[in-house]
């Protein structure tokens, strides 16, 4: 399996997998050697499409240069482009969209009986030059309804983890009641449905028994949990619980709405000691003007007031945030307010995205105004003044002693192990490596305690206090 895209899409590839475990298949490391290949897709915006497809086209080769029989895609570029991926790509097997999650084993074992499918790996980067195999003959895809999905798992569904062991993302709610001009995602993944808490307490219990020691919490309106079943209050509550659970040390809250952030929210998250200090709150812009188009909720005035609020319930937050350029009618204006908000709130973590014109969002009415070439100039510019603000934050935190959690050996750095401060998330923050220490002295999810003694771009650079 090869899974594509968010952190929530990577939870459906770990159920697929243990759907397909618990149905009497077994996994290969190789995918050359798989008799079935799934790819679970995204397609959120052009730059994840185009590597999807690259993806499928990819896997596609085994069926004529390895063992595969079966390839399957998943996932919301099958959701939204079902109909097309069959045409377009004859050697598709079967397509199944965001709720058909459980008619996995189904679709493996479609004319046949049990055999190996690939494990889950990671493809950031698909080879360049694919071509096209020649066509196949494809099976009826399980399903050619395109009503709203409504699946969501539980904790007594079976789950392969393909994240170290030591953290794991838990979901606790699918799908989006919210219309913002540029998102496609409350058609790919239907309405908002909570899980109740104690599915929630009961999978965080099991992850904990099995080692995991950080959870994060995900899903795509993480503070609107609860809301659609009438109950006020229960992100706090559910934070509460799980903060009682044995073995956990960190819980971190991933994709926060402006709009739905409450008190009770902000006060487990200050009174709750393995809650970490951290806010993920995309804000996609700062210009009123912009922000108006976009169909968000709020203002640079609402959001002012909102920062300041959670800094003062919630000392030493951090704060991470994505912001959107080059949405149609855009000027140079709005991104100066842009970087002036930017300069004035001193986010710890800051993504910047390039506009992608997506039809069948309420923004594809509108002229796609702004030239690829300012889009990507406004990225640059936001991007650099970030840049150069975090490395001056980080230099001047040389000499703090600070607590850690050990993610392993570092794979790119010449320093020896790599780790994170609790207000540093896995695979999306900066991070803290470790010299002058033994590797071997560190296991992933170790705690330690070091002294930062310098900085390289985003990341700082500890050593242990012994």
């Amino acid at each position: 399996m090869i899974s594509l895209g968010c952190p929530k899409n990577l939870v459906d590839s770990e159920v697929m997998l243990g759907l397909a475990q618990q149905g009497g298949h077994e996994l290969t490391q190789d995918a050359a050697d798989a008799d079935v290949l799934i790819v679970n897709t995204c397609a959120f915006i052009d730059s994840a499409k185009q590597e999807s497809i690259d993806t499928i086209l990819e896997m596609a080769r085994h069926k004529t240069d390895g063992t595969c029989k079966r390839l399957i895609v998943t996932g919301c570029m099958a959701e939204r482009y079902r109909d097309e991926l069959k045409k377009e790509i004859p050697e598709i097997d079967a397509v199944l969209g965001t709720g058909q999650v459980p008619e996995i084993v189904g679709a493996i074992e479609s004319g046949r009986g049990t055999g190996t499918v690939a494990p889950l790996v990671f493809h950031r980067n698909p080879a360049p030059g694919t071509s096209h195999p020649a066509p196949g003959t494809p099976h009826p895809a399980p399903r050619t309804s395109h009503s709203a999905p409504t699946y969501l798992y539980d904790a007594d569904t079976p789950r392969l983890m393909a994240t170290p062991k030591h953290y794991a993302y838990v979901k606790i709610a699918e799908g989006c009641d919210y219309k913002c001009a540029f998102c496609i995602i409350p058609t790919l993944r239907g309405e908002y449905r909570s899980r109740p808490g104690d599915s929630i307490v009961r999978e965080a219990r099991a992850l904990a028994a099995r080692g995991v020691k950080e959870l994060l919490l995900i899903s795509q309106d993480t503070t609107f949990y609860g809301i659609d079943r009438k109950e006020r209050g229960a992100l706090g509550r559910l934070l509460r619980e799980l903060n009682a659970v044995e073995g956990l040390e960190w819980i971190r809250l991933l994709y926060l709405y402006p709009t739905t952030i409450d008190e009770e929210t902000l006060a487990a998250m200050a009174e709750c000691d393995k809650v970490c200090n951290y806010i993920d709150l995309p804000l996609q812009h700062a210009s009123n003007a912009v922000l108006k188009r976009m169909k968000r909720p709020g203002t640079r005035q609402s959001y002012d007031t909102l920062l300041t609020r959670i800094r003062a319930r919630v000392p030493g937050v951090s704060f991470r945030t994505t912001f959107i350029v080059g949405f149609p009618g855009e000027t140079e204006a709005d991104v100066d307010e842009l970087c002036g908000f930017i300069r004035d709130h001193a986010f710890d973590h800051v993504g910047v995205f390039t506009y992608s014109h997506e039809e069948g969002t309420s923004a594809f009415q509108l002229d796609d105004d702004v030239p690829a070439r300012s889009k990507s100039s406004r990225r640059s510019r936001v991007m650099g003044l970030q840049k150069k603000l975090v490395q001056q934050r980080q230099r001047a935190r040389i000499g703090e002693r600070v607590r850690v959690m050990v993610d392993g050996p570092s794979p790119d750095h010449d320093l020896v192990v790599k780790a994170r401060l609790a207000t540093q998330a896995p695979d999306i923050d900066a991070s803290v490596f470790l010299t002058e220490c033994d590797s071997s002295a560190f296991r992933a999810g170790d705690f330690a305690e070091v002294e930062i003694v310098g900085s390289r771009g985003y990341d700082l650079i500890g050593r242990p206090v012994l």
